[in-house]
């Protein structure tokens, strides 16, 4: 078995500051959808043979007084702070069977500031979907939308609905009416990661890959062509689509051969598809282990990830999706001399 360390004051380095963790690092907040994210981050932990560090956050209230006096006052943090540690205990617990090292902390600050920060150091960012809401909550909700964007790791959001797939339960009834009616299918060992054209795409199929092969899974190379709109809807749509998308089959082959180049033992398949990005991107969820994207581009999946489509790819998918953040890759140097890029000029 792993070591484990519980840590319930953020001041345990002397300093006034907790070590910095690395390895995995996952938020919680008592929640269902904190449960979720807990046992997806265990046992990522478990296959990337990596520590895993469980955080919770709370702030302390500060409120205006009334009276003749004025000003602001505070309450005491003794309650939350207490709330906060059983529910670092439980979480402590839960993971307790995994053969990984986990260490955990209770941090006083606002959790998107306390996650940003924690990212600085992690090799990957784990939280669910939405919380409870309140101080400890706010690990949750809001946060899981805006990590994706700012985050230095790599992160994972996991939503309630892979609650069966992990093997959790839940009460909330609108998951459990949503998993009645979409029934028990099968879930493929399948990593999908969404390509634009984009050279953050290019990253993000990198991570891709590499997930693909921790999990012995495929890897499968989706783009998706929406239709045309605005200034373009003039243009005669047969004729220019079939082009179109013969010349993103050719992109698309040549890609696949510079990553298999890269991952040789890797099964890669692509699909090239007609539609809305999003749309494309949350109908594959349903049925594959993962979602893989990267925090911008061109227009297309990682172009619309973190505008105004984020909550409903984050919120919506129904597997976990991981970002990939932009940042500098020696492979992509190679890509060229594979043949024609997506969006290349």
């Amino acid at each position: 078995m792993g070591a484990h360390e519980l840590h319930p004051d953020p001041a345990r380095d002397g300093g006034g500051r907790s070590a910095r963790p690395e390895g995995i690092v996952v938020g919680v907040d008592g929640s269902d959808h904190g449960q979720c994210a807990l046992v997806w981050a265990a046992r990522e932990a478990e296959r990337r043979r990596r520590p895993l560090h469980i955080v919770t956050a709370y702030s302390v209230p500060i409120f205006a007084a009334s009276g003749l006096d004025g000003g602001y006052a505070t309450v005491d943090d003794s309650v939350i702070r207490e709330g906060a540690e059983a529910i670092l205990q439980h979480a402590v617990d839960k993971v307790a069977a995994y053969n990984i090292d986990v260490s955990a902390s209770v941090e006083n600050g606002d959790a998107s500031g306390v996650l940003l920060d924690l990212s600085e150091s992690a090799e990957l960012l784990v939280v669910g979907t939405r919380g409870r809401g309140g101080f400890v909550g706010r690990l949750l909700g809001s946060v899981s939308s805006a990590m994706p964007a700012h985050a230095k790791c790599v992160t994972v959001t996991v939503p309630l609905i892979c609650a069966d797939r992990l093997g959790e339960p839940t009460q909330d009834k609108h998951i459990r009416a949503e998993q009645a009616k979409a029934g028990r299918g099968p879930v493929e060992n399948v990593v999908v990661v969404g390509v634009d054209g984009s050279e953050q795409a290019r990253v993000a199929v990198l991570e891709a890959a590499a997930q693909a092969e921790r999990l012995a899974a495929p890897l499968r190379v989706v783009c998706a062509v929406p239709q045309y709109s605005g200034s373009l809807a003039w243009v005669p749509a047969p004729m220019d689509r079939e082009a179109l998308f013969a010349d993103i089959q050719v992109q698309l082959k040549a890609g696949v051969a510079w990553l298999q180049s890269h991952y040789p033992g890797l099964t890669i398949e692509t699909r090239l598809l007609d539609g809305s990005p999003v749309d494309v991107l949350v109908e594959a969820s349903r049925h594959v282990e993962l979602v893989v994207v990267g925090t911008r581009g061109r227009g297309g999946f990682t172009g619309m990830l973190l505008g105004s489509t984020s909550d409903g790819v984050l919120h919506h998918a129904k597997s976990p999706v991981m970002v990939v953040p932009d940042r500098e890759d020696p492979r992509l140097a190679d890509r060229v001399s594979f043949g024609p890029m997506l969006g290349a000029s």
